[in-house]
């Protein structure tokens, strides 16, 4: 290594180095100096001990990510400073630095724990390289027990509830989606839960502190779709009074979730395929581009490439979004997981109305024989629509929708003993009666806990003669 090479050898920090604590151990000061340079160029924090017995100093003195071990130190030898290296600090990765002549003791100390080795001489990239590899192993291995904790600290990833083995491997698969700046494609069935993977993947990420903007294809009118994705000028169209920012501008160093991607119009897939390819977008009505630095992730329930065949989604865009690919296993794929959303659903409930409940074994037994063709959405709905049915402590099978526990009417038992069955329309009619009175008359959010529309509810009002 000549002090040429020294001088010009100046790259860029490694972010996965920075706060990591990497010791050098050489008896030879030109050794120390030069691994020093190249260590603190990539961001490491370094210190340098000229003797095994400084090194342990240092290791008993403050934690040590990374140790560069030279084998032929005075005193003691390399393997054994690598054995007490690694019972002080068994965490710590150690790169052993060893001549040609003494390439057999290096196999040795990476049969004794040892991550890497480099030979003398070296150059300086070759220090680099194996340094930076060192730096992303450990930065991997912390994510990968962060994740692991979290898994089973937690009843899923981030806002996702989940245990079941599906749910676990597609928590792994976020978290490795989380570090890369790719477009991925969410793909799963209607109530799944696929926008809470798109926010999963953009909260755990670098960039969470950047915009999250969704985007629902499928509710965006047609005529209006472009002016919203690219923005408009002022008097590009009647009623553009002022100049207005589009979604992608808007989510400028952050993400843009696609909702339902297949619902959008063939003409719009070519315009937002050029300002993914470009990165860059051009409001409606203006000549001038606008670079953009966006991250795309994309939902859909379709099946893509029976739509490219169809001709009804480009297949540029397809293979453009398809980097990453995540699937969310429907309901019924993972029906060990029915108990654990059912009571944080309820727990949730709980703190919003103020009152408990629990599910009766029978209602619990009928969660679990039902398909959920709506899947976690339906299952939502229908413990918000059984917690207003039952005022009691215990949701019972009979307090479940119809399609779930198949009956026709909801059994009422007697005094005596008799059993009176209520039609299911008195029932929906008390139903309505009982949510409308706990929620102090407010018809909007009991509309939205019976899982029916605003109009439904006034006309079942009037329907049945209620006041309320």
């Amino acid at each position: 290594m000549t002090s040429a090479t020294a001088h010009a050898f100046n790259p860029p920090q490694l972010e996965a180095a920075n706060l990591l604590n990497l010791v050098i151990v050489d008896d030879e000061r030109a050794v120390r100096d030069v691994c020093r340079e190249v260590a603190q160029s990539l961001g490491f924090n370094t210190m340098v001990a000229e003797s095994a017995e400084h090194a342990y100093r240092l290791l008993e003195a403050q934690a040590v990510d990374v140790v560069l071990l030279d084998l032929k130190l005075p005193g003691a030898g390399g393997l054994e400073a690598l054995h007490k290296i690694k019972q002080r600090r068994p965490d710590a990765e150690v790169v052993v630095v060893t001549g040609y002549a003494t390439v057999q003791s290096a196999v040795q100390a990476m049969k004794n724990g040892a991550y890497d080795y480099v030979t003398k001489p070296f150059t300086m990239d070759e220090l680099k390289l194996l340094l930076e590899r060192v730096a992303t192993h450990l930065r991997l291995k912390t994510e990968n027990r962060m994740l692991r904790e979290k898994i089973k600290s937690k009843l899923g990833f981030g806002s996702i509830v989940g245990r079941a083995p599906e749910m676990e491997k597609l928590y792994r698969m976020i978290a490795k989606a989380a570090l890369s700046n790719h477009p991925v494609l969410i793909l799963g069935e209607s109530g799944t839960g696929k926008e809470m993977v798109a926010r999963s993947i953009h909260f755990s990420g670098p960039f969470r502190d950047k915009p999250f903007i969704p985007v629902d294809c499928g509710s965006l009118v047609p005529t209006l779709i472009e002016s919203e994705l690219f923005g408009y000028v002022k008097g590009a169209f009647t009623g553009a009074g002022q100049t207005k920012e589009g979604l992608l501008a808007m989510a400028e160093g952050g993400t843009v979730f696609f909702d339902e991607i297949g619902e959008l119009p063939v003409d719009l897939q070519a315009k937002l395929l050029r300002a993914i390819q470009e990165k860059e977008v051009r409001q409606v009505g203006s000549t001038r581009r606008t670079t953009i630095n966006v991250r795309i992730l994309a939902a859909t329930n379709r099946d893509l490439e029976v739509a490219v065949a169809q001709g009804t989604f480009r297949r540029d865009l397809y293979f453009r979004l398809n980097v990453l690919n995540l699937r969310m296993p429907p309901l019924r794929e993972r029906r060990q997981d029915i108990p654990v959303l059912a009571a944080f659903f309820l727990e949730r409930m709980a703190r919003e109305f103020g009152q408990e409940r629990t599910l009766s074994d029978d209602a619990m037994k009928a969660l679990l024989a039902y398909d959920w063709p709506g899947n976690v959405r339906e299952l939502e709905n229908c413990l918000q629509r059984a917690c207003a049915m039952n005022s009691g402590p215990e949701i019972q099978v009979l307090d479940l929708p119809s399609a779930i526990h198949g009956g026709n009417g909801h059994a009422i038992v007697e005094a005596d003993g008799s059993a009176k069955i209520i039609p299911i329309s008195e029932m929906e009619r008390k139903t309505i009666l009982n949510t409308i009175t706990q929620l102090n008359g407010d018809k909007l959010l009991a509309a939205r806990l019976l899982g029916i529309g605003k109009t439904t509810l006034y006309r079942k009002l009037k329907e049945y003669q209620l006041q309320a």
